[in-house]
């Protein structure tokens, strides 16, 4: 059995934006030593669990009784972070865009707070780039 276990808010596929207004979180058993050659995650075990109801005081509660270790979290009201930290669950906040990824980087040691997971699939070129004003 896996010694650390994450909990991610979720909205869709993402972190969601707000810790107190998830409906479903994403719970993963994390490996003992993750193998940091292997970037598939195939070692972690993961569950999406659909919560009854939004509420930071039952998601807390849900944190506890399951045993979670690590919450990552994008917004997270500053009583329920210092109330999770108090019962020595690691919290990473402010984090945005995919779960898995938040999950695979969290597992090669790069997750930090404040990070920004998306990924952008196209750049501009030069014809779509905005006009500048002042152009005559």
């Amino acid at each position: 059995m896996a010694s650390r276990r994450m909990l991610i808010p979720l909205t869709g596929r993402d972190v969601a934006p707000r810790f107190d207004a998830a409906l479903a979180v994403l719970l993963a058993d994390l490996p003992d030593l993750p193998d940091l050659s292997d970037s598939s995650g195939a070692a972690v075990s993961t569950e999406t669990i659909v919560l009854p109801r939004a509420s930071a005081d039952e998601l807390c509660e849900f944190i506890l009784t399951h045993g979670v270790t690590v919450v990552v979290a994008n917004g997270i009201p500053e009583d329920h972070y210092h109330y999770l930290r108090w019962k020595r669950v690691e919290v990473i906040d402010d984090i945005m865009g995919s779960a898995q990824e938040a999950v695979r980087r969290y597992l090669a040691g790069t997750l930090q707070a404040g990070a920004i997971l998306y990924h952008q699939e196209t750049s501009l070129s030069d014809d779509d780039a905005p006009a500048t004003g002042g152009e005559a």
